[in-house]
């Protein structure tokens, strides 16, 4: 199956992911950067999966042999690179797979000013595309099988410490020394890249820092469907910790658990952190939870389909419109600005970063926690009673998942009844604007959403309760596996 573009970069299996085509899909980008904005530099970064050693060679081989400079980042998260390069006005590039399994990898590509958009990675495809079908390759260094040649892989350079370092100093720059100091903040390390910087900078502004479940092989963690949620529960109590603190694998989604062992789910994260820096404007995909618009705290709020690339474009629409401090979350935690955020507390500016970052939440929620005096399962007391969960079925084609979506859309309210109102109730509405939205009388609803980056098939809801909301998602993920996937199987022979 081809390498394409998911909700964020080009991914695919490891497999898939050849020497060669990792080449291609980067002379892609240097070719779709030079015809936008020639730069001579391209800075470069990765996660810690196994198979990330042998892509960065690929990758660096191509910039260079188009005369770009490598600077070399080493294993930090996508935000950090992200951060650096637009610092220094070049474009830049991640290998990671984010949360995927380990068998899958992945490319993120940003343009100096930030993340590639769609139209971007439409451009940079044909560009592939072209490539694929003009290159020789018996002037290149790789075999039939698509790898480097015994002995002709190329070197990675050495790393530039300065992305790291910069990225640090965002933070301890921003918020004040110490604010931190009441708090106990357990780290769950596993494979994040962001591990290190994350206790770092926790210790820095004066947390005490407690490390656990640190991994030198890759762990897949998906910060909206966690799969360990009664260990980590039990890390809060035997250490009688106020957080714990971590991120997926290139640290671009945040994973935060309040005192009590709950999880403090990304879009309810999503809407203290925007309060307390003061957003005007709030850029979201379509299933984050309603609280947004309910909590009254943001003068302009706007729904977008799912990956950040939509938020990104909404962001920049926001901003042309007049609107103050623009920021956007997706429903994994990841915060974006697209605005430059002065602290009252330090007088510092937060420079814009239009990229998913896990640091800044964590650090503003636990800074809004010492601020307001209250704990995280306070804070989210306090916000709209309104309850999200998340789960998702593994090994589902894509290709069915998205017929599954594109046959509801077609048949409507008749077929969706058909499978939902007997466990739901009446259907209330309907919203294609990114996989089933389905709204019932009742007020519950349930979002159905084949996944971008692999296959997968995700589903979202939205209760009264906490409990209710879980006991949804089982019951909606449930209909799709027993109901709807067989139905659909026929359908499709």
């Amino acid at each position: 199956m081809p390498l394409k573009f998911g909700t964020s970069g080009v991914r695919g299996l490891v497999s898939e992911m050849t020497d060669l085509e990792c080449y291609l899909y980067t002379l892609a980008f240097v070719q779709h950067v030079n015809s936008v904005a020639p730069r001579k530099v391209v800075s470069l970064a990765g996660d810690f999966r196994a198979s990330t050693p042998r892509i960065l060679r690929a990758v660096s081989y191509a910039l260079q042999s188009q005369g770009v400079t490598v600077d070399y980042c080493g294993p930090i998260s996508t935000s950090a690179v992200a951060f650096h390069s637009m610092r220094k006005d070049h474009p830049s590039v991640m290998v990671t797979g984010s949360h995927i399994p380990d068998d899958r990898n992945g490319i993120k590509f940003n343009m100096p000013w930030g993340e590639v958009l769609k139209e971007d990675e439409a451009k940079i495809s044909e560009h592939y595309r072209q490539l694929k079908n003009l290159f020789i390759k018996e002037s290149l260094p790789f075999s039939d099988s698509g790898y480097f040649k015994q002995g002709s892989e190329p070197p990675i350079p050495s790393v530039n410490q300065d992305a790291e370092d910069a990225y640090i100093n965002r933070y301890l720059e921003f918020f004040p020394a110490e604010s931190l100091s009441r708090l106990r903040v357990i780290v769950y390390q596993h494979s994040s890249v962001s591990r290190d910087v994350l206790s770092h900078i926790l210790e820095k502004l004066g947390a005490e820092v407690v490390g656990v479940g640190r991994s030198d092989v890759f762990v897949p963690v998906d910060t909206e469907a966690v799969a360990n949620p009664v260990e980590i529960a039990d890390w809060i109590h035997q250490y009688r910790a106020d957080a714990l603190a971590s991120t997926d694998g290139d640290g671009d989604r945040p994973l935060l658990f309040d005192e009590t062992g709950r999880q403090v789910r990304g879009d309810v994260l999503g809407i203290l952190v925007a309060e307390f820096l003061g957003a005007d404007s709030v850029s979201v995909p379509v299933s984050c939870n309603s609280a947004v618009e309910q909590s009254g705290f943001f003068t302009h709020v706007a729904r977008t389909r799912i990956g950040s690339p939509f938020v990104i474009s909404s962001m920049i629409e926001a901003g042309s419109e007049g609107h103050g401090i623009v920021v956007g979350y997706e429903a994994n935690g990841g915060f974006l600005t697209s605005s430059d955020i002065c602290s009252t507390d330090t007088g510092k500016t937060l420079k814009a970063l239009p990229t998913r970052d896990a640091v800044l939440p964590i650090i503003t929620a636990l800074r809004r926690s010492t601020s307001k005096q209250m704990t995280l399962s306070q804070q989210v007391l306090d916000l709209p009673t309104i309850f999200t969960s998340s789960g998702l079925i593994k090994r589902f084609p894509s290709d069915l998942g998205h017929s599954i979506v594109k046959g509801l859309q077609e048949e409507g309210p008749p077929l969706v009844s058909t499978f939902f109102e007997k466990t739901f109730g009446e259907l209330d509405s309907l919203d294609f604007t990114d996989g089933a939205r389905l709204t019932f009388t009742s007020g519950e609803i349930v979002h159905l959403r084949p996944s971008g980056n692999a296959p997968e098939f995700r589903c979202y809801t939205e209760s009264n309760s906490q409990d209710s909301a879980e006991q949804n998602n089982e019951k909606a993920l449930e209909i799709v596996e027993e109901s709807i996937r067989p139905f659909f199987e026929a359908r499709t022979g």
